[in-house]
């Protein structure tokens, strides 16, 4: 993302109608506008983070509207800039006629239309937020679940960026006691070992696997699981959704190949948003009732490959058959898997987990809705969440990426300390590799190209 100066507007409410909409400026000397758009009635300036009420005109003094104008002296805004927010009735077409005048006053300073997240990208240049912050920005607004938006909070004020900086620290104090002594090749191993060089590599290396770890649990939260139902038809796929969602979503009848396409439902458990897609039920070409259910068995699959968690769901009534075993053959063997024994309301069966060399059974009836909460504990545990409470972060895979690669470069150089004789300039490139990923996190070391990627998923307005 190229840098531009120009100021910038946008309407910074959702689209659609409300009660009340905004138009958000930010750059330099915006009193020109100020005075174009608004009728001060007398006075010279606005106050400085204090609300007036007035109108906003057009060019001939006709009115568009009556609202508040709030403006926001730089650096004391959200972007650092000179920011004016101007809040009107939420009208799609009264927001638009508002926005046009602001872009029509302010053409001769380069006022221009914002692009995708370029408020906050603003923000970031201007040293108000680090990237790790503005991109809690937008996990803010696409929080799903009430956990996601608390820990979303937590990274905007600073936690996540806290932690990643401490261990920034500790990889300077290290680098800056193992490259001081490369001056001193005679006495470099001694000083190292007085100093504890290893000790300290070694606690460094434990907070980050504790960091990556809590990491890994916020990312759950911030995307999700995809969980696919897959099975012959009639052995409840449809009614195990309908259990799960605790509504009945999809069709339940006794007729084979009931579910043509993809039903897809999401739940929470534990805060984690669980999108849950029923599929086709799978039988052989020969055994296939025409060419929808060809295309919805072909689905079927596509939607396997795509799965996070991959639930085989079996006839416990019946038992194992040749057709589940073939099934079960053609899973792919990458992608967690669970087998769900449904039915056992027929089949004389107490709900519960049986751990075999072949992974999870669990036998619940999703009719009588038993031993569903099997089903969501074991859920939880193949994803290897684990609730820890307040230390979660809310991570992005961007920040997992940086922080593996960190933990990577750290066991190349706990490996080179090992060896006593190596090179301890070695040593100490590694350590600068890993501070570098770290680095990565809070936007201290990251390229243009990442951030025009990162900010362009924002919204506008944003």
């Amino acid at each position: 993302m190229l840098i531009d100066t120009s100021p910038i507007a946008a309407i910074a409410t959702a689209p659609g109608r409300g009660g009340i909409g905004v138009v958000r400026i930010s750059g330099k000397q915006l009193g020109v506008l100020v005075h174009a758009v608004c009728r001060l009635d007398g006075k010279r300036e606005l106050s400085p983070r204090r609300a007036t009420f007035l109108d906003f005109v057009q060019a001939d003094g006709n009115v568009i509207d009556r609202g508040l104008a709030i403006y926001f002296n730089a650096p004391h805004s959200y972007t650092g800039e000179e920011v004016l927010e101007l809040q009107g009735h939420g009208g799609p077409i009264v927001m638009q006629m508002l926005l046009n005048r602001c872009l029509e006053a302010g053409k001769e300073m380069g006022l221009r239309l914002a692009n995708p997240g370029e408020f906050t990208y603003r923000a970031f240049l201007n040293d108000k937020l680090d990237l790790a912050q503005a991109e809690a920005v937008s996990d803010l607004i696409d929080a799903s679940t009430e956990a996601a938006a608390r820990l979303a909070t937590q990274s905007l004020s600073g936690a996540f960026s806290k932690q990643i900086e401490q261990l920034v620290e500790q990889v300077i104090r290290l680098r800056t006691l193992v490259e001081a002594t490369l001056d001193f090749p005679e006495e470099e191993i001694e000083f190292l070992e007085k100093s504890d060089a290893l000790g300290q590599l070694q606690c460094l290396r434990e907070t980050l696997d504790a960091v990556l770890t809590q990491a890994g649990q916020g990312a759950l939260l911030r995307v999700g699981l995809k969980v696919v139902l897959a099975g012959q038809p009639n052995v409840g796929k449809s009614s195990l959704l309908n259990a799960l969602a605790g509504n009945d979503v999809a069709i339940v009848t006794p007729i084979a190949g009931t579910t043509r396409d993809k039903i897809t439902e999401t739940i929470h458990v534990e805060g984690i948003p669980i999108k849950i897609i029923d599929t086709a039920g799978i039988r052989t070409a020969a055994e296939t009732d025409g060419e929808v259910e060809r295309i919805g068995i072909s689905r079927t699959w596509s939607a396997v490959e795509q799965a996070d968690v991959i639930l085989h769901i079996l006839d416990a009534s019946r038992g194992p058959t040749r057709a589940d075993e073939e099934i079960l053959g053609r899973l792919p063997n990458q992608i967690p898997l669970l087998r769900i024994w449904n039915k056992i309301d027929l089949s004389g069966h107490m709900p519960t987990i049986d751990q075999q060399d072949d992974g999870a059974h669990i036998y619940l009836s999703a009719a009588e809705r038993t031993g569903m909460e099997l089903l969501r504990k074991e859920l939880l545990r193949i994803t290897g969440w684990q609730q820890t409470g307040e230390s979660i972060y809310l991570a992005r895979e961007r920040h997992l990426i940086a922080l593996r690669a960190a933990q990577g470069h750290l066991q190349t150089a706990a490996e080179l300390a090992a060896q006593r004789d190596s090179a301890l300039d070695l040593f100490a490139e590694e350590l600068r590799l890993a501070q570098e990923r770290l680095n990565s996190i809070t936007g201290t070391f990251t390229s243009d190209d990442l951030l025009g990627v990162i900010f362009s998923s924002f919204c506008i307005g944003k």
